[in-house]
């Protein structure tokens, strides 16, 4: 019943709204401007022009930079650990350069 309902619905769809040809039927095809000539294909190669990019001794200064700032989120990180740490009454072993060694325990 439903295979019978739905060849009418069809039916009545296809006489109400008739259907524009599809994108790839030869009736839409046809009915595009054509072009008159091919597009220019660019020949030029990407290797003639010279390299725009930064230099060695840029990327290395940059390297360099990435560096510091890694290792400053690092020390943070620890001093961010040892606060909550001490915090909670743990002591831990938080060191830097430039620190005082710790005293002789007696």
């Amino acid at each position: 019943m439903s295979d019978a309902i739905a060849r009418a619905l069809a039916w009545v769809l296809a006489a109400l709204a008739p259907r524009r040809p599809g994108r790839h039927s030869a009736d839409f095809l046809a009915a595009q401007p054509q072009l008159t000539e091919p597009a220019p294909v660019s020949l030029v190669s990407p290797w003639s022009r010279p390299w725009t990019g930064p230099t060695k001794e840029e990327a290395a200064a940059l390297f360099r930079q990435q560096e510091t700032a890694t290792l400053e989120l690092h020390l943070q990180r620890e001093r961010r650990r040892a606060a909550a740490l001490a915090t909670m009454g743990i002591d831990h072993p938080y060191t830097y350069d430039g620190a005082h060694p710790p005293a002789a325990s007696a």
